[in-house]
């Protein structure tokens, strides 16, 4: 079974960037799909972005398209979420996801989050 803990979050100005990684554990790293999510406060859960398991395949929510970029480094474990040109609705608590067999919203297991707030 896989852990997986998010690191990168904090607090940036409108129009600004920061990057999110996921260092995963406990588990072979390329054996899984792995993702971003996302949830606000009083929101649903919703999907970000993610990548399959050798880094070819990525998928995007379309709001996140041509800001966000998702990419893995299997030799080290980590995914990572570069996240540019923020907005104000971009604020939330970002979970780092993994799954084994689905694609592209892996779900099976979950991090801990990292918070994102963007002020305007």
């Amino acid at each position: 079974q896989v852990q997986l803990v998010e690191s990168g979050g904090g607090l940036v100005q409108a129009g600004g960037s920061l990057r999110l990684s996921c260092v995963a554990s406990g588990s072979i790293f390329s054996r899984y799909a792995m993702g971003w999510f996302r949830q606000a406060p009083g929101k649903e859960r919703e999907f970000v972005a993610a990548i399959g398991w050798s880094g070819g395949t990525t998928h995007y929510r379309d709001s996140v398209k041509g800001r966000f970029t998702i990419s893995r480094d299997n030799a080290k474990n980590t995914i990572y979420l570069q996240m540019s040109s923020l907005k104000p609705e971009d604020t939330a608590e970002y979970y780092c996801a993994a799954s084994m067999t689905d694609y592209p919203f892996p779900r099976d297991y979950w991090g801990q989050g990292t918070q994102v707030t963007v002020s305007s």
